[in-house]
């Protein structure tokens, strides 16, 4: 039986391209891990992620429920009293956008479910370049995580934390999906809408000039599509 890989697939366009990554470039199985944490476009990007399924045929596939994100709040994307178009007003940079340690807590339950069957890496979508406000999208973040879950776990598991994405542009991220097959109409990156995607928030934009770069069309509809 090939290697396993845990695949973060939330639906969206890095992580698709990042599943393809894992299967045709580095020849991985792959074990679908999705979480449900109430964002916003919590039901769009779940309807995403068993249309991936379909498609990719993972090995495995897990979603997790985490609404303890929107007790704790502190991201436009999880409470709705937020603007999602508003920069933070903390003045450190950082986006309203932020869902505070997201990553950290969504890696900590790959690696535990890696522990239990057998993966050996985890691929993350992160990518530094374009949203290089998000702290835990750093290399320095990632390769503390892989330090402290190969600490805390098992002496006999060993797992990576693979980024393939992390130093690639929205253009690079589509140009490199094209090449290996991703299947980008069936993915979702907006922000704020589960109908049509809204095309003005930041994560829309972003996708939409990472298409325009490339020059090939989205093939997704948008309510706007002004870059």
């Amino acid at each position: 039986m090939s290697k396993l890989a845990v695949v973060l697939l939330s639906g969206g366009m890095d992580s698709v391209v990042t599943a393809c990554v894992a299967r045709k470039e580095y020849g991985y199985d792959l074990a679908f891990l999705h979480f449900k944490y109430g964002q916003r476009v919590e039901r769009a990007e779940l309807e995403r992620f068993w249309k991936l399924v379909e498609w990719f045929k993972p090995r495995k596939h897990l979603v997790i429920d985490l609404s303890m994100f929107k007790l704790i709040g502190g991201s436009s994307l999880v409470d709705l009293s937020l603007d999602v178009f508003s920069q933070s007003e903390s003045g450190d940079g950082i986006p309203l956008t932020y869902v505070p340690f997201r990553n950290g807590i969504f890696l900590s339950i790959a690696a535990s479910w890696a522990e239990v069957i057998g993966a050996e890496v985890i691929f993350i979508g992160a990518s530094q370049v374009d949203f290089a406000g998000y702290p835990d999208c750093r290399r320095e973040f990632l390769k503390a995580m892989e330090l402290a879950v190969n600490e805390g776990t098992k002496p006999e598991f060993k797992v990576q934390i693979v980024a393939p994405l992390l130093d690639m542009s929205k253009g690079e991220i589509v140009r490199k999906g094209i090449e290996l097959g991703a299947p980008f109409h069936l993915t979702w990156s907006c922000y704020v809408d589960s109908e049509v995607a809204c095309g003005v928030c930041e994560s829309c934009r972003l996708r939409l000039k990472g298409f325009e770069d490339v020059g090939v069309e989205d093939p997704i509809p948008y309510r706007v599509s002004e870059k």
